[in-house]
């Protein structure tokens, strides 16, 4: 992805299967990748294929929700955050935004039908967040941090989707 940071750490919230995160560590061999993923069989599915693609060295799996990463040794260190069906836009704002850097972006994959007021400018703004004015690729979102994310987010756990913030 052409958009992305050419060197850096990178925290895909949700891996799941690893797309895209396995692909992205594959093609873009300068970058760091966290995988967020809180299924114990998944996240060590996850650690095998990146041994076996040899990423071993420049992937590491989190097992774990992303509201607690968001608190942890990765705030406000990532060059870039990918999403891709992580969750609703409120509960991947809030996730994502501790977890970036000043200037850095989440990327969000939209569903093919996805509407602008998905992403709010209020409910953005008070996580540090702006929605990216140009320079999206078709099928994603891009939030920029503007500013730093304020320290009272991410909430609890699993309170960003019992009661998202827009």
């Amino acid at each position: 992805m052409a958009v992305l940071p050419d060197e850096g750490t990178v925290v895909d919230l949700g891996s799941g299967g690893g797309v895209p995160a396995l692909v992205l560590a594959l093609a873009c061999p300068g970058l760091s990748w966290v995988l967020v993923e809180v299924r114990q069989r998944r996240a060590q599915w996850l650690a095998t294929a990146a041994r076996r693609l040899g990423l071993g060295d420049r992937v590491t799996v989190r097992t774990e929700r992303a509201e607690q990463v968001g608190r942890g040794f990765w705030r406000g260190g990532a060059a870039a955050v990918t999403a891709r069906s992580f969750g609703p836009p409120a509960v991947t704002a809030e996730c994502a935004a501790p977890l970036l850097e000043r200037g850095a972006t989440c990327w969000v994959s939209e569903p093919p039908t996805a509407e602008p007021a998905r992403w709010p400018h209020d409910g953005l703004l008070l996580l540090g967040l702006a929605r990216r004015a140009s320079g999206e690729p078709p099928g994603w979102a891009g939030l920029d941090l503007i500013r730093p994310c304020p320290d009272d987010y991410p909430r609890r756990v699993g309170i960003p989707a019992k009661r998202p913030l827009f």
